[in-house]
């Protein structure tokens, strides 16, 4: 089978571009810097390359026109959270443009199949409940990347009422090694000791899914799942509290204790932001990220897990394994 992929060389695109080359099928994958060191360890590994943007609808559609699929995974975005207000223009054209280009080509192409990656964020705060594929919005976005995941899901609906053979895949919070989502920075802090104790939101509520599962969800999107479709590719939940207990009791290290307020917390992120971008840093402590913080992001994966076969280890088990490779990663052995 001739795979499309955008967004192959992202941090769950890896896992995907390697699933689908371990299954024998034939992969392509639109790159914007065909030399960066992902790209050509993935080309090493069978993967073709070809150069383009899914902003730049010429190089998009020569890129149908190389590839020739039987199916398109539309991967690729922009996840950032605490971006200055100049750079929105840029994440819009690549979270919401970038997807109207990629389903219109697809359609124009006469593609089979496309299994579009969106995002439970796209459906935002679920108010304590643990909610599946029915559930409807009922809270405004609380971050810009919230709001245009939230305006690409509703494209892909429109796609998909119009009969286009469209897979929506809804991953929640993935983590793994590697992870660049303010988690991966805080992480890699924590297992270098170096993440302060100060923290907030302790009740606030995630689905964790490990990166390796979400992209194998991915995957069997592609072969199992009906156009048409929303799957939620989640995991299990974790309040922000269960969380760090899992870090300390997996590193023994002590983890962040002293509980901020809100209004404390927006403060002091607002303080810290332009600091850590002024160091070259994404603002992984900003206001946006710790009004993400005060969620309940409860998603349930029972569609997935019944009607594609996916399966998701424990949260607990997924961060064991992130905290363990990420200090064999620093050079620290085994957390």
């Amino acid at each position: 089978m001739r795979v499309l992929i955008t967004g192959g060389t992202g941090f769950i695109g890896q896992y995907l571009t390697r699933g689908a080359i371990k299954r024998g099928w034939q992969v392509t994958l639109l790159v914007r810097q065909p030399d960066a060191a992902t790209a050509r360890a993935l080309a090493s590994e069978g993967a073709g390359l070809v150069l383009g943007d899914v902003t730049d609808r010429r190089s998009l559609g020569a890129a149908f026109g190389v590839a020739t699929p039987d199916l398109v995974f539309h991967n690729a975005g922009w996840y950032e959270l605490g971006i200055p207000r100049r750079a929105r223009r840029r994440m819009w054209a690549v979270n919401v443009e970038g997807v109207e280009n990629v389903l219109t080509l697809a359609a124009e192409h006469g593609i089979p199949k496309v299994v579009y990656t969106s995002s439970t964020t796209a459906l935002g705060d679920t108010g304590g409940d643990l909610v599946d594929e029915t559930f409807i919005r009922r809270t405004p976005p609380v971050t810009y990347y919230e709001r245009t995941k939230a305006e690409a899901h509703n494209l892909a609906l429109r796609h998909q009422a119009a009969g286009e053979p469209i897979v929506i895949a809804c991953p929640a919070q993935a983590i793994g090694p590697g992870d660049h989502s303010p988690f991966g920075h805080f992480v890699r802090l924590f297992v270098r000791g170096r993440l302060p104790p100060l923290i907030w939101a302790p009740e606030g509520a995630y689905t964790f899914g490990h990166v390796e599962d979400v992209a194998n969800g991915l995957l069997l999107a592609g072969e199992r799942g009906q156009p048409g479709e929303i799957y939620f590719l989640a995991g299990y939940v974790l309040v922000m509290r269960e969380t760090l207990s899992v870090w300390g009791e997996t590193t023994g290290r002590r983890p962040p204790f002293i509980w901020l307020p809100r209004s404390v917390a927006l403060a002091q992120a607002a303080i810290v932001a332009p600091l850590l971008r002024l160091l070259g840093q994404p603002a992984f402590i900003s206001p946006e990220v710790v009004r993400s913080g005060f969620v309940s992001f409860r998603y349930r994966s029972d569609k997935a897990v019944d009607q594609l076969g996916v399966v998701f280890r424990p949260a607990e088990q997924a961060w064991q394994e992130t905290l363990r490779e990420e200090a064999a990663r620093a050079g620290l052995g085994r957390a």
